[in-house]
């Protein structure tokens, strides 16, 4: 049976569209950071050709929130649902952010200190801890800071150390567990009543619509075109090994081969 997707309606803080649409705003993304980091940010901007479009490069969507502050610090936000581990995942964004600032002109030594931030559903190192904070260190000198300025930030949104972190942290990663029948319940925390009014001006935003209407479109092709390179491949693999066997002349496969293309796009 075909699963229904979600409507814009039926979203959640915690799906990547809505997510990202709240934190496309620099007011919720600033108190977002100063939560999440426990610093004072005077000002956040938004990167909107990293953030919520269509980037040509890339398969899909870029859903994560990426921005810089007042002094030029990067930050990638995510939203983490799937059980996947994180620390590759990590060392690819961070990689990106840097090789985005090089092609510019940026010089090594003026590199900026980037934050990448996984907000999980879940635990991924199952220590029971609400955040995580992962900075380079010497393994020699564990005192000894290694300042590349690279900094990955693991949150979990079922954290057992309420008494290590701020009641404002406890408070954003409790609501992002919140079904859809309690997250615009009254609150008594200013940040989550600033998520609250910009989910509801999200959900009213016929351009908003549009947008997670044309993500929908998209994510649907993408499935339908991987599934048919999976059995092009899967065909160009089993006439080969025909040929090989001497079981098909290479002439005949080619054929077979051409047919098979000219079907998958009658079929689409």
């Amino acid at each position: 049976m075909k699963k229904n997707r979600k409507t814009l309606q039926e979203l959640t803080i915690i799906d990547n569209f809505l997510f990202g649409a709240v934190m496309a705003d620099p007011e919720s993304c600033r108190c977002l950071l100063e939560c999440i980091l426990e610093i004072a940010i005077e000002r956040v901007e938004i990167i909107p050709e990293k953030s919520l479009i269509y980037h040509p490069e890339y398969r899909g969507v870029r859903l994560d929130v990426f921005a810089r502050d007042e002094k030029g610090t990067r930050f990638d936000v995510e939203m983490q649902v799937r059980k996947t581990r994180v620390e590759r995942r990590s060392r690819y964004y961070h990689s990106q952010m840097d090789m985005e600032m090089i092609s510019t002109g940026t010089e090594y030594d003026k590199l900026p200190d980037g934050y990448v931030i996984f907000i999980c559903d879940g635990d991924p190192f199952d220590n029971g801890k609400y955040r995580y904070t992962i900075d380079s260190r010497c393994k020699e000198c564990p005192d000894m800071e290694f300042r590349d300025g690279v900094h990955t930030i693991i949150l979990n949104n079922r954290g057992r150390n309420s008494e290590e972190v701020s009641p404002e942290l406890v408070n954003f990663l409790q609501y992002t567990k919140q079904p859809l029948d309690k997250c615009m319940e009254d609150s008594g925390d200013p940040f989550i009543r600033l998520i609250q009014d910009r989910i509801r001006w999200v959900k009213g935003s016929r351009e908003m619509g549009e947008r997670f209407m044309t993500l929908q479109e998209m994510l649907s092709e993408e499935r339908a075109e991987g599934r048919a390179e999976g059995k092009a491949e899967e065909r160009e693999n089993l006439l080969k090994e025909l040929v090989d066997e001497g079981l098909l002349s290479p002439e005949a496969a080619a054929q077979k081969l051409k047919a098979g293309v000219n079907s998958d796009k009658t079929a689409e």
